[in-house]
């Protein structure tokens, strides 16, 4: 990373210890984040908030979040959530998706989904009228339009900072993640 360590308050002690609780050590987003951990507090509950009331699937979600930050080239967010995904597709078709070719097994609702957040993080403003018709004809009500498109741009403000301020994939993270999904992330910052 480019920044320091923040100095080790109680506050700080807990988010590492809370890291370290969940993953068995303290990943490089955590120490990073060890600046202002209120604010990664309160990204982590808005996110859970989302999450906890969105009609959206859980391989929903992972396709959304692994298209958002493969598009953006976010090495470190790609293989988190590319490993969520391929838990609930397949190796294969995860690495497919972070490389922005949809896998067969996708469904039409999930490959619209897909196309949607690249093209919002690609270029917001270019966006149209038809691209959420196109949503809504694959199943997607407005609710769930909106949500997805939020679920991105917040996982689009977190790997930005990430990213910005130098923060690379855990080495913990990468050797844990499926070689297929390795091979793929040809981006971003490498493993640390």
């Amino acid at each position: 990373m480019f920044l320091k360590d923040a100095p080790v308050t109680d506050d700080v002690r807990s988010c590492f210890d809370e890291s370290a609780a969940a993953d068995g050590y303290v990943a490089n987003h955590t120490r990073l984040w060890a600046w202002r951990p209120d604010m990664d507090r309160d990204f982590l509950e808005l996110r859970s908030r989302l999450l906890s009331t969105t009609s959206l699937t859980e391989r929903e979600r992972a396709i959304v979040v692994s298209a958002a930050v493969s598009e953006l080239g976010d090495s470190y967010c790609t293989i988190a959530w590319g490993s969520k995904l391929a838990s609930l597709t397949s190796d294969r078709d995860a690495a497919l998706v972070i490389a922005n070719r949809d896998p067969e097994s996708l469904t039409t609702r999930e490959k619209a989904l897909a196309a949607w957040v690249r093209k919002t993080v690609r270029d917001p403003n270019s966006t149209s009228q038809a691209d959420v018709d196109d949503l809504r004809s694959a199943g997607f009500d407005d609710r769930e339009i909106f949500e997805a498109t939020l679920l991105a741009a917040y996982r689009l403000a977190f790997s930005t900072v990430n990213d910005a301020l130098g923060c690379s994939p855990d080495r913990e993270l990468y050797d844990a993640a499926p070689v297929e999904l390795k091979s793929a992330v040809t981006f971003g910052r490498g493993v640390s």
